[in-house]
């Protein structure tokens, strides 16, 4: 379960660094509305990372968490917000995903 939480906590970590993106593109209230997602997520993200380390090494969650927070925001930059997928680029992200899973597979509970 502790696991799960992890990655719901990673996801919304992109979720966050995606509501400041679009937050700091517009203006007025659409602005305000990014800026609320921006905080649910980053509460939401938060807690769930606090959960997750009352089971998990906390060294571990933390580096799954920013890793897969770096991972989805590389990607969402990517798909949504048209930044360039360089070879290398594409290439360390596969790295950070090859860390992802080998740290869930060191990591015994």
């Amino acid at each position: 379960m502790a696991w799960f939480l992890l990655i719901i906590a990673g996801l919304f970590e992109v979720g966050f660094t995606s509501c400041l993106s679009k937050a700091k593109e517009t203006s007025g209230s659409t602005s305000m509305w990014w800026m609320i997602g921006f905080f649910v997520s980053l509460i939401m993200s938060m807690y769930l990372l606090y959960k997750a380390t009352q089971t998990l090494p906390m060294g571990t969650a933390y580096a799954v968490w920013t890793g897969i927070g770096a991972v989805g925001t590389v990607l969402i930059g990517i798909f949504v917000f048209n930044e360039p997928a360089a070879f290398w680029r594409v290439f360390f992200i596969f790295t950070l995903i090859a860390s992802i899973v080998g740290l869930k597979f060191v990591t015994e509970l």
